[in-house]
């Protein structure tokens, strides 16, 4: 199947009945707020139940801040990871679901955390960080680490000159909704932190904490 591309997906949000769903890093993510437990597991049974008719394999987490459901397809040759028509297409299922057994959309609250590590000679790396993570070495794809299972974030390894410590090498991505990313970075600046470029906004900011210690807020806007 063809992934489409991040424009893409962001032009079908926008043209309507996906309105609860938000793109990240790899994956097309919606949250929803449920009114009891055994809404939620009604909920749940009947995704799985919907996807499993498509011949999808969503993920769904259920806890205390509602349902979290995330699409994606993997490339069964490559092991890529993005969003396919298939998806878009089990997404707006999903909100038709959502909705009849009223629950709330929140999309407002989707977020993604990725690792992000500096290094001159990934190849070296990566082999190391997959097994670690994930049992297996070669959970590679391109340049980042991702686990099957997706038990773990996706650890993505950003080409750098090679250099001596201390210089910061592990951040954090946190990929969230376009429409709260400004807000976030507002309360994290007033909660001490500072804005170090927001050159790429609001492809992304770079924030640092007060020892400098920085972090990239990321949303979908502005990438190909």
């Amino acid at each position: 199947m063809e992934m489409l591309s991040n424009r893409e997906v962001l032009r079908e949000i926008e043209a309507g009945g996906l309105g609860d769903w938000r793109k990240m890093s790899q994956p097309l993510a919606a949250r929803y707020r449920v009114a009891d437990r055994v809404t939620a597991a009604v909920f749940v049974a009947a995704v799985a139940k919907t996807a499993g008719e498509a011949g999808r394999e969503p993920e769904v987490r259920w806890g205390r801040g509602g349902v979290d459901v995330a699409l994606c397809t993997v490339d069964g040759t490559t092991g890529e990871r993005g969003v396919t028509a298939a998806d878009l297409e089990l997404a707006r299922t999903i909100s038709d679901l959502a909705h009849e057994h009223g629950l709330t959309p929140v999309p407002g609250e989707v977020t993604q955390v990725e690792l992000g590590l500096d290094t001159a000679d990934r190849s070296a790396l990566a082999p190391f960080w997959s097994a670690l993570l994930t049992g297996e070495p070669g959970h590679t794809v391109d340049d980042t680490v991702l686990d099957p299972t997706d038990r773990v974030p996706p650890v993505w390894f950003q080409p750098t000159d090679p250099h001596e410590p201390p210089r910061q090498r592990w951040h954090i991505d946190l990929w969230l909704a376009p429409e709260v990313a400004d807000a976030r970075i507002a309360a994290a600046v007033a909660a001490g932190g500072t804005v170090v470029d927001d050159s790429h906004a609001p492809s992304y900011t770079v924030l640092a904490d007060p020892d400098g210690n920085r972090v990239c807020v990321c949303t979908a806007l502005d990438r190909a």
